[in-house]
Formats: structure tokens, sequence, C-alpha cells
């Protein structure tokens, strides 16, 4: 019976071991996928505004005010101040006094400054100019009533030279290759006559012509005209450019006459007389260091009329900017500091000014397309 009973517990025990080998085994839950360590996003770079350009006219940034080199440095720089000073108290506005090293110099500075500058240059520049990037024309010089000027022909007092014709083959200096009077209507004139100078000069300014000239370096040289003031009419011009386009002006009207050229010297105010007649062409400005010229060097001649001289703006001027130093220009002219800036004869001698348009400037243009002139032909 016990036999029997054990044997019933031995076949228990294995059936429930067979039972616990098959049963199913619990399942693992999956794991996870891994999970990828990234950096933050980095921010964007916050734009960071460009500083402001200062103003046109600010202290930061003054308007350019470019003269051409005709006469002393010295004298355009201390006058040209003077302008600045009037034209800043009038509009609040800042200027800049520049002296280019030439007349080429001075277009191109104009092109390539187009929002920030004025020149006062001659109208052979100004056509350049306007032709190369649009240099606009606003006024024209007045200089004793004359909305134009001459060349003219220097020689020595005792040269054998008596007419334009004797030109032919003499050495001659001019100021600069883009000088209207001094260089572009001599060479206009000379190809219509058929005279060929001989050597030619560049002496670096009208002054310095007159200078040439005196020291003997040159047979002739040629500068800018005005009419001498006379005691036949006040003391104003001799003759009017009305008297001109009259036919009353005869080749003796165009020096002082021959009976007051021995009395010519220095007044106490420093300015070259002839008795009453003052003399307002290019010799006086080497009075200084030559108070004899008048009786030194002589007029030959004069040219037929040129426009005068320009005060132009650079071609991206402001509007406003430029209303106001018009206006402020205009005023100036009317002050007794006008005589000691640009109104000075040994500045640029202008007497005033008066509006100008680009038509005016049609002349110089035929002049140029004659000759077939560029800004390069002007020099350095």
């Amino acid at each position: 019976m016990k036999k029997v009973s054990y044997m019933l517990f031995a076949m228990l025990i294995v059936s429930a071991m067979v039972l616990a080998s098959c049963a199913p085994k619990p399942t693992e839950a999956p794991a996870p996928p891994p999970v990828e360590e990234t950096e933050a996003p980095a921010p964007e770079p916050t734009a960071v505004p460009a500083p402001a350009e200062p103003a046109i006219g600010s202290e930061e940034h003054p308007i350019k005010v470019l003269f051409v080199p005709s006469v002393d440095t010295g004298v355009i720089v201390s006058g040209g101040e003077i302008m600045a000073n009037a034209l800043h108290e009038a509009t609040g506005l800042f200027f800049e006094v520049t002296v280019p090293t030439s007349y080429a110099a001075t277009i191109e500075e104009m092109c390539a400054s187009p929002t920030d500058t004025m020149g006062f240059i001659p109208g052979l520049g100004y056509v350049l100019a306007n032709q190369l990037c649009g240099v606009d024309v606003s006024f024209k010089a007045i200089r004793y009533g004359f909305p134009v000027y001459f060349t003219q022909y220097l020689v020595a007092r005792d040269s054998d030279i008596q007419s334009f014709e004797d030109l032919a083959g003499k050495k001659w200096g001019y100021p600069d290759a883009g000088s209207t009077s001094g260089y572009m209507v001599p060479v206009t004139m000379f190809q219509d006559a058929g005279i060929e100078p001989g050597e030619s000069v560049e002496t670096g300014g009208h002054t310095a012509a007159v200078k040439a000239l005196y020291n003997g370096e040159v047979d002739f040289a040629t500068t800018y005209y005005s009419v001498p003031l006379s005691p036949e009419s006040g003391g104003g011009p001799w003759w009017t450019y009305q008297d001109w386009l009259d036919g009353k002006v005869t080749e003796d009207m165009y020096d002082i006459p021959d009976d007051v050229i021995d009395s010519c010297a220095l007044n106490d105010a420093g300015k070259l007389y002839c008795g009453e007649w003052r003399p307002l062409d290019a010799r006086p400005n080497i009075r200084t260091e030559a108070p004899d010229v008048i009786q030194k060097v002589r007029i030959l001649t004069i040219s037929p009329p040129i426009p005068n001289d320009t005060l132009s703006f650079s071609p991206d001027f402001p509007e406003d900017l430029r209303a106001q130093i018009e206006d402020a220009l205009v005023a100036f002219a009317e002050t007794d500091a006008w005589a000691e800036s640009i109104g000075n004869n040994d500045f640029y001698g202008w007497t005033g000014i008066e509006p100008a348009t680009d038509a005016e400037y049609d002349f110089v243009r035929k002049m140029v397309a004659a000759t077939g002139l560029t800004l390069e032909g002007l020099g350095e």
C-alpha cells in the first residue's frame, strides 16, 4: 500500500515538473529606442543695423566747395573760408574748401562725389563735367557788369610782335590745358587762323603765365582779360558789353592808355593803379613782386567774348540744400565780405552772380566738339 502511495506521489511530482517546463515564459517589454542627444539650436544672429551715414552738410559730412587753381592757392583758400563761414551762418550747413591740383582734378572730384559737391569752375570745365556725369550749372559770374569775359594775348612791351599772325612759331606760355580763356580759346583761334605756335609751356596758372612772360621764359602768354576801370566812366569799366556788341570798342581800348603807363604803381592799399586807371586783367596778380608789370607787359589783342565762369553742383546734390545755398550766395554777394572773398581781384574778381542756364554754354560745347577735347586732354 505504501509502495503504491510513493509511486503516485512520484508521478505527481514528475507531472508538475513537466507542466512547469511547458508553461509559457513571461514576455519582456521591448526596450525603448535610444534617445539621440541633440544640441539646442543656436539662436539666429540679431542683425545689427549699419550706422547711419552722417547727413550731408553736417559737421561730420561737410559740403565740398571746390575752386580751380587759376590764381594763388593761398588767396583762394583764405577767401574761400570767408565764403564758407558766411554760408554756414546763413544755412547752418558745414562746408569744406578744397583747391584740387588742376582743372581736370576738380571735374573728377565733382563726379566722384555726386551728392555733396559744389564747384566754381570755368565754362569749359562745366561743359566737360556736364557731359561726363551731369554736373548742373546754377550761377554765372558777373564782373563789373559783364556776363562774359575774354582771352588776352600778352607780349613784352618791347617785343617786335605786333599782330596776332606774328605769334606763329613763338614760344607760348599758357595756364593749364583746362583753362577756357588761357588755353581752349587760343587753340581754337590758332586753328581758325592757321597759326601754329612754337614750343608750348603749361605754366600752372594765369598768374604763373604772366610771370613766365615777365621773366622772359616765353614769347607770349594767354590769360583771362577784364576791362580796365577808367576815370572816364566814373571809375567803372572803360567800355561795356553793350559797347562791344555795338562795335564801339577799338583795339586801342583793350589796354590802358599809353600816356598813363609810366605812372603805374602800387597805392597805399597795395592795389595797382596807373593814375586813376586800374587794370583788372591777370597782370596785376604779380604786382607785389613785379610792380612794374604793366610797364613791362602789354596786351596784343583779345578774343571774342566767352561765357563767364560758373557755380555748378554735382549731379545728385540734394535739391533742398541747393536751394538754401543759392539763396545764401545771392545774399552774400550783396555784403562787403564778398569783396574779401571771390570778389577780390586777387581771387576770381566776381563782382556779382546771376542765374545761368545750360544753353548759355553751347558756344563752349562747339569749341569742345571742334577740337575733340576730352577730360584726359586737360592734363593732371
